[in-house]
């Protein structure tokens, strides 16, 4: 009889340690994001009425975003998470009906602390709205867009902040599908022409998954 307790109040100790272990585990996640980033266009200053506009392509964008939860409220109803985004958009295509000197493309970079606060924490479906900022980088590329090198600056490194927002769907207990779309506010990246901007919009909206672990 002491030896089948024995057992049973093993079995429950690992039980529950295996549980709180879980528990522990999970306040951590692991994301991948694929998406599109959306610039709006910029007006040239001094180009001719006709087409007088900068146009940004919409680059296939990745980000990578580890986050670790600090704390839940209201019995989970709300729950607060330290995020890192980290966003790369490797091919910036840009265009403009002049002739003029602009990089054929760039790379952006974009690292941004932040905070989140997500509604309904560890449900199946989960809202959420993030706030923070970091930096960015802009990296032009050494053509120019009609032929030629860009022998001007090509680096440009920028303040920026990030807004954004989400739905998290749990389709396994350590894995979730999530939609987002985030707002990077930032500097301008050194493209040779003047658009009478000292900060532009880079919206990124995407989709992946997330390991919670």
């Amino acid at each position: 009889m002491s030896l089948s307790l024995k057992h049973i109040t093993i079995g429950v100790l690992v039980v529950v340690f295996a549980l709180a272990v879980q528990a522990l585990a999970q306040k951590n996640e692991l994301s991948g994001m694929l998406g599109r980033a959306f610039i709006s266009d910029q007006r040239i200053q001094g180009a001719p009425t006709s087409d007088p506009d900068l146009r940004f392509g919409n680059g296939l964008t990745f980000e990578v975003n580890y986050a670790r939860q600090l704390r839940t409220l209201g019995r989970n109803f709300f729950s607060l998470a330290l995020e890192v985004p980290f966003v790369v958009n490797p091919d910036e295509d840009l265009h403009a009906a002049l002739p003029i000197r602009i990089p054929e493309q760039y790379v952006s970079y974009f690292v941004t602390p932040s905070a989140r606060i997500n509604l309904f924490a560890g449900q199946g479906i989960s809202p959420w709205v993030s706030l923070g900022g970091g930096f960015g980088h802009f990296a032009a590329s050494s053509t120019l867009l009609f032929g030629g090198p860009n022998t001007g600056t090509t680096g440009t490194t920028t303040g920026a902040l990030q807004a954004g927002f989400g739905l998290d769907v749990r389709v396994f207990t350590h894995f979730s599908l999530r939609a987002e779309g985030r707002d990077f506010w930032s500097g301008v990246p050194q493209l040779h022409v003047n658009t009478g901007k000292n900060h532009q919009n880079n919206i990124f909206a995407g989709a992946g998954a997330v390991w919670h672990f």
